[in-house]
């Protein structure tokens, strides 16, 4: 019975754990890791969190060159883990692998998409873990689950080998328990930083402050302080005239039209069984007005040219990752769009501007955490990292 409620609520997908050794030597020798089941690994099933689409594609061919260079570095895989359905969800629910649990708040969801990633490393199962990121699918579990996560700018790591849901809004991204793990992992996979020099001013974003919640706004105080004391007194900024409603609307009308046109083609053949909510989400992404869509696509391009040129000179942005903590396990529906509405409204910031973003556990409401964020101009992911991890030491996160 222990194995099953495991299974059930445990991170990793159901049936035999798939494990493959490291290399003997290299930066991440001793780690362990766990993958997001949307990866391929040669020879094992790819389920993307949904039978149907277990059932109707093949066993892979060769591994995802992204979890092939962390195995050459040494990190050792110690398995896949759960997402939901063909990762289109930021609560973390998956009715037929089994929700993961919230090790930091066991009464709460722990996140999506990446939930099984988010759920190995809070529980202290892996050193790291590897997921991915189009609407907030990294960055939310992080927040949710009281761990460091990344989600680097758009197009600086290979998605070859790993299904789409919004190809040009995915991204992967990766989870650690440390800032230091955090940073040795960017070390192997990401490119060098295309521009040098030093990260500052820190810029302290009121659209997103005001749309926390007042619990989030007080744990994240004391953080911003020790962030201020790194790079200066912060200044404030509007981001959004346009309201963070009109962001997260244009982000969703054209990652919509997107799932749709990445994944149309193949529900249209397999009528694949759902679980709520996602069930909705593909129907609205089919129904998606082509003029929204191209609304949605327009602003982005302007939102983008606005963005790089604020952070242009080496800005770092700082925010609450999710203006909330993670929703109850009860929670509605409504009450689970709600919040879906009210975070996504902050994660297009970066996702539509395609910029990297680090999300650092420094806080706890009602006794579940929130996270701070920070957000640098795109191919300074490294100097980002590398400040998170200057951050986490000045809060002790990563003694």
């Amino acid at each position: 019975m222990a194995d099953a409620l495991s299974e059930i609520d445990g991170p990793f997908i159901p049936g035999p754990r798939l494990e493959i050794d490291g290399a003997p030597a290299g930066p991440l020798a001793g780690l362990g890791f766990a993958v997001k089941d949307l990866f391929d690994i040669a020879g094992s099933p790819t389920s993307y969190g949904n039978p149907d689409w277990a059932r109707t594609n093949p066993p892979a061919a060769a591994t995802a060159p992204v979890v092939q260079a962390l195995l050459q570095a040494g990190a050792s895989l110690r398995g896949k883990t759960k997402t939901v359905e063909l990762a289109y969800g930021l609560t973390g629910e998956n009715i037929w692998h089994g929700t993961p649990r919230n090790p930091a708040a066991p009464d709460r969801f722990p996140g999506g998409s990446s939930c099984g990633s988010a759920s190995a490393v809070a529980a202290g199962l892996v050193d790291f873990a590897l997921g991915s990121d189009t609407g907030g699918s990294v960055r939310i579990p992080a927040s949710y689950c009281g761990i460091f996560g990344i989600r680097p700018s758009w197009g600086a790591i290979s998605l070859a080998g790993a299904r789409g849901l919004g190809p040009s809004f995915d991204t992967p991204g990766w989870f650690a328990g440390r800032a230091a793990i955090l940073a040795r992992v960017g070390a192997v996979l990401l490119p060098e930083d295309a521009a040098g020099g030093a990260l500052g001013p820190l810029l302290k974003v009121d659209d997103a402050w005001i749309n926390a919640v007042p619990g989030t706004v007080v744990a994240l105080a004391e953080p911003m302080l020790r962030l201020e004391e790194l790079l200066g007194r912060a200044l404030r900024v509007d981001l959004a005239p346009e309201g963070l409603d009109a962001l997260y609307e244009h982000f969703r009308c054209a990652q919509a039209e997107e799932a749709w046109a990445t994944l149309g083609s193949w529900i249209e053949a397999v009528g694949p069984e759902f679980g709520p909510g996602v069930r909705e989400r593909f129907a609205a992404a089919k129904a998606m007005d082509p003029a929204k869509a191209a609304a949605g696509r327009a602003f982005r391009r302007g939102f983008q040219a606005r963005m790089r040129s604020l952070l242009a000179g080496g800005a770092v942005l700082a925010y609450p990752t999710s203006p909330v903590p993670a929703p109850k396990l009860g929670a509605s529906m409504a009450e689970q769009n709600a919040v879906r509405e009210r975070t996504m409204g902050v994660t297009a910031i970066a996702g539509l501007a395609g910029l990297p973003e680090v999300s650092l556990p420094v806080g706890k409401v009602e006794g579940a955490p929130v996270g701070l964020s920070l957000i640098a101009g795109p191919g300074r992911d490294r100097a980002l990292l590398a400040l998170a991890e200057r951050l986490a030491g000045a809060l002790g996160l990563d003694g």
